[in-house]
């Protein structure tokens, strides 16, 4: 007979890192595979709570983990994505999917010598899922089939560990030192308190649940003792949305706050509602000895009947949530402008990218902000709008050392093809948007030295400037709007005004040179007005690279032998360079 030694303990370490690992694997690989989907169903979040419900089961099943729902609720609210009310009946369904995994895990205790009964045990088709996900890695060239693959494999490592776990602690069955510990858990508080202690320490409620299913493998747990550490595994699960919300604005920290209150109250409710039965109707059935199918049904009933109690009083708990995040010392003023970026987003790198997209967006629609400013001022001189101009260009360098620091780290980590190409195309785009706001600068000095000493353009060389500005302003709107709505069309609308600018700025160079030679302008107002042509060339070159850079990574071609090619061989490429450059030249006085 088996007896439960040091090498037990061993094995049943070795199972648990195995299953911890095997959760990883398969969590990363379903995050991947859903792409920034989970992100975008959450922006469409409706203020229906049973949708809203829904949408919190159908990400925690698609990515495997409650916590992580929760820590990227906390970062969205952080980010402002998201309202603090929009997130509790996510709560609810987060917890709800996350019995899914305690469901697949009780297959391990299926018993029978019918084929199709082995067939579902973990140990029988483990190994084929696990042949089948290392073929798909090795053999498959597509990103997703590759993800596909990884999930697989992930799996069958958690059920190896489960089985592991399992067979480390079936000699228990015949320990009496086993079941006199097994007797201290009939006090339910002391159940409640171990469940939760070990749940926060190792931040897996999936693993607790494994754990405990594999020790009801046994057949010495019975229900009474099992319920209060469900219950308390339940409430260890909340330390991780605890701790992502260290340092992050009070909103965030209320998003923790619920999703605590939300298993705090369930467990005082139903802790003694299960007492009162097992003290008058059902001491029986709280005697008998419980299995892992049946450690997975308590799992459930616990959240399908908390959400049942507390989802119709979602807002008595953000009033609650409220009142234990107090306002006092003032709450944050959300500042609209800064980029909504939160750290933990990492959590689900998907959603970090798209968080990123949006905040690239607004720098976007920034620098357009700041450049046309620009060249209103350069055309009439105005202070106040000078120095929004300065602003802008300082908050658009703090969206690029913000967002490109962020971009740099989710690189960095496990990301589908999908989203490694929009982390490339943001890294292009913003640094071209930072260097068309610094531009808009020069533009600022050289009106300011103009107004400053007293210079003006002639007649003609000031409608000059309205045209070249006209030109620069079209160009930086196509360019920001085929960013903005991912629109390569608009982006194909960018190079043949390019070259337009292009054109235009040396036919004003020349006619520059003739008006020094007549004597109409100096020397000093020619410096600057070269300058001025120079800043707007490099803003259009600037504009090119945003466009070429969503034509360069969307179409999958080298953007500069592309333009070489369409300039000399492509008709609709040069009816739009004819049709920008009659419509710029003819404004020429």
């Amino acid at each position: 007979m088996e007896t439960f030694d040091v090498f037990s303990v061993f094995t049943m370490l070795g199972g648990l890192a195995f299953f911890l690992y095997g959760m990883n694997v398969m969590s990363q690989s379903l995050e991947k595979l859903t792409g920034g989907k989970l992100e975008t169903a959450l922006r469409k979040m409706t203020s229906s709570k049973i949708k809203s419900l829904l949408l919190g089961m159908g990400i925690t099943i698609a990515i495997q983990s409650s916590s992580a729902v929760t820590v990227m609720l906390v970062g969205l609210v952080n980010s402002g994505i998201m309202m603090l009310e929009q997130t509790v009946a996510v709560c609810f369904g987060a917890d709800i999917g996350t019995t899914l995994t305690a469901w697949i895990l009780s297959l391990s205790g299926i018993k029978g010598d019918n084929f199709f009964l082995k067939l579902l045990k973990p140990s029988s088709f483990s190994p084929l899922v696990a042949l089948a996900g290392v073929m798909l890695i090795m053999l498959s060239k597509k990103s997703k089939k590759k993800d596909i693959g990884s999930i697989m494999l992930g799996f069958s490592i958690l059920m190896t560990g489960m089985t592991l776990m399992s067979g480390a602690v079936s000699p228990l069955a015949e320990s009496e030192g086993f079941k006199s510990m097994l007797v201290a858990f009939k006090n339910p508080l002391l159940g409640v308190l171990v469940g939760a202690a070990f749940t926060g320490i190792i931040q897996s409620s999936a693993a607790s649940i494994g754990i405990l299913q594999a020790f009801s493998s046994t057949g010495s747990m019975t229900v009474s003792m099992a319920a209060p550490l469900i219950m308390g595994l339940n409430i260890g699960t909340c330390v991780t949305a605890l701790l992502s919300s260290i340092g992050v604005k009070k909103n965030a920290k209320r998003v923790a706050a619920i999703h605590i209150l939300i298993k705090i109250i369930g467990v005082l409710i139903l802790l003694p509602v299960t007492l009162l039965l097992e003290a008058t109707v059902a001491k029986d059935f709280f005697d008998d000895t419980i299995s892992p199918i049946g450690i997975a049904i308590g799992h459930s009933i616990f959240n399908v009947a908390i959400t049942l109690l507390l989802l119709p009083f979602s807002n008595q708990l953000v009033k609650l949530s409220r009142k234990i995040v107090s306002d006092k010392g003032g709450e944050e003023a959300p500042d609209e402008d800064e980029p909504k970026l939160d750290m933990n987003l990492f959590k689900i790198p998907s959603v970090a990218v798209e968080a990123c997209r949006g905040a690239a967006v607004q720098m976007a629609r920034h620098t357009e902000t700041t450049i046309v400013d620009a060249l209103y001022v350069l055309q009439k001189y105005d202070e106040k709008l000078s120095e929004k101009v300065i602003e802008g260009e300082q908050l658009i360098d703090r969206y690029e050392d913000r967002l490109g620091g962020y971009l740099v780290k989710i690189s960095k980590s496990s990301v589908s093809s999908e989203d490694n190409r929009k982390v490339s195309k943001m890294m292009h785009i913003i640094g071209n948007l930072e260097r068309i706001s610094d531009h808009a600068v020069n533009l600022i000095e050289s009106a300011k030295e103009l107004h400053e000493k007293g210079y003006q353009f002639s007649e003609d060389g000031s409608k000059e400037m309205n045209v070249i500005c006209a030109a620069i302003d079209e160009n930086i709107h196509t360019a920001i709007r085929a960013y903005i709505k991912n629109d390569l069309a608009l982006a194909h609308r960018v190079e043949p005004l390019e070259e337009v600018v292009d054109n235009l700025i040396i036919e004003l160079k020349n006619r520059h040179i003739n008006r020094l030679q007549e004597g109409s302008c100096t020397v000093e107002l020619g410096y600057i007005f070269q300058d001025i042509l120079i800043n707007l060339e490099r803003i259009s070159d600037h504009c090119s690279n945003i466009a070429g850079s969503l034509i360069e990574i969307d179409e999958k071609t080298e953007i500069h032998e592309y333009w070489s090619d369409v300039k000399q061989n492509d008709e609709h490429f040069r009816s739009l360079y004819k049709e920008f450059s009659k419509e710029y030249f003819a404004m020429l006085p």
